[in-house]
């Protein structure tokens, strides 16, 4: 099968590699009809996460069918179309047990595109297939259900959930990528009365208005000012950080209202200073996470009910195949106008088109 594997920073190449197979009773073999490229896979090329090592198939996020299944494996059946979610859960450990699947220790967690064989080729190997993907009713498409692979559980459960967003908040969030705007889409779950994005694109500012922010703000303007010119001197109740570097970080530090909560989404790969001189007498919560798509049932039950919003955030589509020039776009989002891209294999694109 073709797939893109990983050889290094900056390197990427899309090859001939051999299928996956069952390595273990409680695995599923996947054909994957669609696929996505994450930020954090960029991260990957950059060398942020060292962790990745050469010849790993990258990707964490799909949706396929299911070709093979291991003898321990109850709730599948080859020929059902499942979302594979970016994490896997073995459902056993003390981790998985209290809902903290990011955390598994038996051998899940972010383990696809990571530590282990990722989704971006034509078939994947998902260990602890019954708890790591999940059956799609008919009228989801594939397009649809790839934002719950990882985008729309990671916003709603690292950025608006453990920033507890309410009512009548004033939620700021850095950065105006993918997850930037699935956390305005999951924001909006809660009422808040406004939303504020900061970043530095034209375009993904621009962006974030037509998807439901109030405000959008470059961070060459003065955002801590105006933030609290709107609040009444206060600053902002959620500060919700989807970037990924020291200065958007320390940004939320500085909006964000005594009592008031940071939620940090974004994958850092350099240090950033924590001003505790400052923040130490503020009751300020800071919080940090990984995604352990717990919500992912939830949110799927809301798509299907017509009750989730999917603002627009898929912006360009492509073959499998074109797998060099999906990243290619992707990476220079700023003068593509990139947000999330898909990929499709000829079943997966019929099946969108049904």
């Amino acid at each position: 099968m073709k797939a893109l594997v990983y050889h290094g920073p900056g390197q990427r190449t899309w090859q001939d590699v051999p299928d996956p197979v069952i390595e273990d009773p409680e695995d599923a073999i996947i054909r994957v009809d669609a696929v996505t490229i994450c930020g954090t896979d960029l991260h990957i090329l950059k060398g942020d996460v060292p962790t990745v090592q050469p010849g790993r198939i990258l990707g964490h996020e799909a949706v396929g069918t299911v070709l093979d299944i291991g003898a321990g494996v109850r709730g599948l059946t080859p020929g059902d179309r499942v979302l594979v979610s970016c994490i896997t859960s073995c459902g056993r450990c003390a981790y998985c047990r209290e809902g903290h699947y990011g955390q598994c220790l038996g051998g899940g967690g972010w383990i696809l595109g990571h530590l282990i064989d990722g989704t971006q080729a034509e078939q994947v190997r998902v260990p602890f297939a019954d708890g790591s993907v999940h059956k799609l009713p008919d009228n989801v498409t594939d397009e649809a259900a790839l934002l719950l692979a990882d985008i729309l559980p990671t916003s709603f459960e690292v950025g608006v959930l453990n920033g507890r967003v309410s009512p009548g908040d004033t939620v700021v969030i850095v950065g105006a990528g993918p997850i930037g705007l699935a956390a305005i889409a999951t924001s909006k779950l809660f009422s808040p009365s406004r939303i504020i994005v900061v970043d530095l694109a034209d375009a993904r500012r621009k962006a974030a208005l037509e998807r439901g922010a109030d405000l959008a703000l470059s961070p060459d303007e003065d955002v801590v000012g105006a933030v609290r010119e709107l609040t009444g001197g206060l600053g902002a109740d959620v500060a919700i950080e989807a970037v990924g570097i020291p200065a958007t970080f320390e940004l939320c530090t500085q909006v964000v209202r005594p009592g008031g909560t940071v939620a940090n989404i974004g994958v850092h790969g350099a240090p950033a200073t924590l001003h505790l001189e400052d923040l130490w007498i503020k009751n300020v919560t800071i919080t940090t996470g990984l995604v352990d798509t717990v919500t992912t049932p939830r949110l799927l039950a809301m798509l299907a009910a017509g009750r989730l919003p999917l603002p627009g955030l898929i912006t360009h589509r492509f073959g499998l195949d074109e797998m060099q020039d999906a990243y290619d776009i992707f990476a220079r989002a700023g003068e593509t106008g990139a947000l999330k891209v898909a990929l499709f294999t000829m079943e997966g694109a019929e099946q969108d088109t049904r």
